[in-house]
């Protein structure tokens, strides 16, 4: 009966230092996909301003102003 008692206990030790083990994964993961999350929405926010500022309506807008601005 005793040694059931300790195959059981050691057992128990085991699985928690897996799960101990997964939980510690699972956040370095977690952390990882949030850097590359915030690194792919600093790209997407410069790219649409970029995107925003070569649109023909702001070039246009920006060329008569421009002319505009070399009349005076």
């Amino acid at each position: 009966m005793e040694t059931l008692v300790i195959l059981l206990s050691i057992a128990v030790i085991l699985l928690s230092i897996v799960i101990v083990a997964l939980l510690v994964a699972v956040t370095l993961v977690i952390a990882k996909v949030n850097r590359i999350a915030k690194s792919v929405d600093d790209i997407t926010s410069n790219l649409s301003s970029a995107t925003a500022w070569l649109s023909p309506t702001k070039i246009f807008t920006e060329a008569v102003h421009a002319i505009k601005e070399l009349r005076k």
